[in-house]
């Protein structure tokens, strides 16, 4: 058991104390709780988006400009990715950790019939794997080309449960997080040998505003929608907040640090032979 004292030491202690990070996708939502949850443990933050008046505000709400800054970057442009990492380094001397958390999933609907593969949009399933995989493989190149001299640094990408079990989504959402797993795994065997560790977080649904917004469910209550996504989970009771994403990135992201998959247990059980069974015996 640890003691009292030590208990204290370390929830004072300031994890990523002395590092700088850049999250893309920070001006909201899981981005903008990370960018909070960073400069709290002791980081200088740079948000990277395309919410340029948004981020802006983010980075007044969160602190000064000597701990946060906003750069504008669209992940699927290369030379916006590359500016924003020289920014951070010209800014705060270094960058310790990427967070390629910018992601989008532009087709989520309600019905039950979806997926539909026969009436997915092409270009639709193009611009996923634009944003979700290409823009994470600019994040994770820039971030390796400064990080490779300093023979250390932490990239991370935002994945998803979608990763390790399918819950039938739309196919681009579901292929590119799969997609960013074995980016990852991948990347880890190159850059193993320059001390750069290379991650994924894996969420189960989190109700962020994107996330209610292609749900198409702006107007229902925030807490309605988790008690019935919290409904199908393994361990009851438990529901993400994007604070639990970001505690993971802190996690990974410091000295102390896979797949992380955080989803209160979701991926560990199928339900559907037991429901099988029920329909039996009712």
């Amino acid at each position: 058991m640890m003691s009292t004292n030590i208990s204290a030491a370390t929830s004072t202690t300031k994890r990523l104390q002395g590092k700088v990070a850049m999250i893309t996708g920070g001006a909201s939502g899981i981005g903008k709780c990370s960018a909070m949850v960073f400069v709290k443990q002791g980081a200088k933050v740079v948000i990277a988006d395309v919410q340029d008046e948004l981020g802006l505000s983010v980075c007044k709400e969160i602190g000064s400009e000597e701990t946060i800054s906003y750069v504008h970057c669209d992940v699927t442009c290369d030379s916006d990715t590359q500016n924003a990492v020289d920014f951070a380094v010209s800014k705060f001397g270094s960058l310790d950790i990427m967070l390629s958390n910018a992601g989008t999933c532009d087709i989520v609907d309600l019905d039950p019939t979806l997926p539909n593969i026969l009436v997915a949009e092409n270009e639709d399933f193009k611009r996923g794997f634009d944003v979700n995989v290409f823009g994470a493989f600019l994040a994770a190149k820039h971030a390796a080309r400064v990080m490779i001299p300093s023979k250390k640094g932490c990239i991370l990408f935002n994945s998803s449960v979608a990763s390790v079990i399918n819950l039938g989504g739309d196919h681009s959402y579901v292929a590119s997080k799969y997609a960013l797993l074995g980016l990852a795994k991948n990347l880890c065997v190159e850059l193993g040998q320059y001390g750069i560790r290379v991650n994924c977080i894996s969420p189960f649904v989190v109700v962020t505003p994107t996330l209610r917004k292609v749900m198409r469910v702006m107007e229902v209550d925030k807490k309605k929608i988790q008690e019935a996504i919290s409904a199908s989970a393994n361990l009851k009771e438990a529901v993400l907040e994007e604070e639990d994403i970001a505690e993971a990135a802190v996690y990974l992201g410091s000295d102390d640090g896979i797949n992380l998959v955080v989803d209160g247990g979701f991926s560990l059980v199928n339900p559907s032979f037991g429901m099988a069974m029920k329909s039996l015996f009712p």
